[in-house]
């Protein structure tokens, strides 16, 4: 794992987490499906990890999938992910934790729109914050508004 102090799980990150993100990113757990507050968000801006703070994901990249958790086809750069095997519930998957801090956040399969890729990014809303385009400069986030409003215009 690489360490950015930028992008670091801090005591203080960790202290501010409801009782669900803590589950989530720090025990990998999952939110039950269709419950999480960013599976309908819809405006542009970016994902970042709820304890860092890294951005992980462009607005342009979420599509519905229907599997019931906010779906992507790609991350941001793929240096903000790490990819693991996951033998647990009896089944192999790819499980995604955040880089920097380590944050579980949810599982990758192979069964993603082809036109992007082929993959699905199935992430717990729990383990993410959302920062809307408007929002971004102010958050510290202004290097990735070029990419945000680029994303946009190939998704229309």
């Amino acid at each position: 794992m690489t360490t950015d102090p930028k992008w670091a799980r801090t005591p203080d990150a960790l202290a501010r987490l409801t009782p669900e993100q803590r589950h989530v990113t720090q025990e990998s757990g999952t939110e039950r499906p269709f419950t999480g507050d960013l599976l309908d968000e819809k405006r542009d801006g970016i994902f970042v990890d709820i304890v860092s703070g890294e951005p992980l994901f462009a607005s342009a990249d979420k599509y519905e999938s229907g599997c019931g958790w906010p779906s992507f086809t790609r991350p941001i750069t793929p240096e903000a992910l790490d990819e693991l095997r996951d033998d647990s519930h009896g089944m192999v998957r790819t499980e995604v934790r955040s880089t920097h801090a380590d944050s579980h956040l949810g599982h990758v399969f192979p069964d993603g729109p082809e036109e992007a890729g082929g993959l699905r990014y199935c992430i717990n809303s729990a383990a993410l914050h959302f920062i809307p385009l408007e929002e971004m400069e102010a958050e510290g986030y202004g290097e990735y508004i070029d990419f945000v409003k680029a994303g946009r215009k190939e998704a229309l």
